[in-house]
């Protein structure tokens, strides 16, 4: 972020030094031509005023130049200056997002734990309340870990990094969601190349269930999961042949609780492209002419 902001501020004073380094020479080039306007018919003159002209341009160019790299440190300055207290904040909100998992997981063990254990007691109709409360304090749970996991920065040393077959994680992750699928009436097709990646293998399948959780919301008969790759990146992809995605939700898709997660907590595309981003990789709707529904895909760098 600051390299970026710096690079902002080098270019719009590049810019601005640059017109008037083109202002400066055409002015300097104006007098000399006036000077030596008798002179400029002759082969001589035209020499001696190119010559002059050159002599200016690499004046005004040694100028620039240290002028230049003062302002770009300068702006590198500038944009830390600028940048602390954003970092500043985001610090204390992962360090509150840390604190407030804590705090709020163990409560929420606690009612989990003693529901269970009341209902081996309980008659049929408390039993079904007491699994309720059970079952919501373990989302409750579950949506807290994924909040915190979105409060911190997608970087490589939060992943337990290791060699791992995507082939592999797409046909475990294919053959949990296969019941499903078939419950809803919808065909699972998969395709699995092998593409060995040096990333965190549950947070790999975490990305692949939650792009089919998706998929299986929105499918109306098919739902396709592949994975493959080059000789320098991986990917894997899943499509489905639903309605799409809204045109007013593309900007917005990967954001938390944005609308593309219908029916879930909105969080599931969210953190499937912050398990993406940690990776060194990236997660793209990607379009595919004439074919129906959403296509999403993760490219992720291949392990060579």
């Amino acid at each position: 972020m600051i390299a970026r902001l710096t690079a902002v501020y080098v270019a719009i004073f590049a810019a601005v030094l640059a017109g008037i380094s083109f202002y400066a020479y055409w002015l300097i080039g104006g007098q000399y031509r006036s000077l030596l306007a008798p002179a400029l018919d002759t082969p001589e003159g035209q020499s001696g005023y190119h010559g002059a002209m050159e002599h200016v341009l690499v004046t005004i160019v040694s100028a620039d130049v240290p002028v230049l790299i003062a302002v770009g440190l300068l702006a590198y300055v500038l944009a830390r200056a600028s940048l602390r207290p954003l970092f500043e904040a985001r610090e204390r909100e992962q360090q509150f997002a840390a604190d407030a998992a804590h705090e709020l997981r163990s409560p929420l063990a606690t009612i989990a734990t003693v529901a269970q254990a009341a209902r081996i007691e309980a008659d049929p109709q408390t039993r079904a309340h007491l699994d309720t409360i059970a079952r919501t304090a373990l989302d409750a749970s579950a949506l807290i870990g994924d909040l915190l996991t979105l409060a911190r920065e997608p970087r490589p040393g939060l992943l337990q990094r290791e060699p791992v077959d995507l082939a592999h994680v797409v046909t475990t992750c294919a053959r949990e969601f296969d019941a499903r699928a078939r419950a809803a009436d919808l065909e699972l097709r998969v395709a699995a190349s092998g593409a060995i990646v040096d990333g965190d293998e549950r947070r790999l399948r975490e990305l692949t269930r939650n792009l089919l959780e998706n998929a299986l919301r929105h499918a109306k008969k098919t739902i396709v999961l592949e994975c493959g790759g080059d000789a320098s990146a991986a990917y894997l992809r899943v499509r489905d042949d639903g309605d799409g995605i809204a045109p007013g939700l593309r900007e917005q898709l990967f954001q938390r609780f944005a609308g593309g997660d219908t029916g879930g907590h909105g969080l599931g595309l969210s953190i499937a492209h912050w398990i993406a981003s940690a990776h060194d990789g990236r997660l793209e709707l990607e379009s595919v002419a004439g074919a129906p529904g959403a296509c999403f895909v993760a490219k992720l760098p291949r392990l060579s």
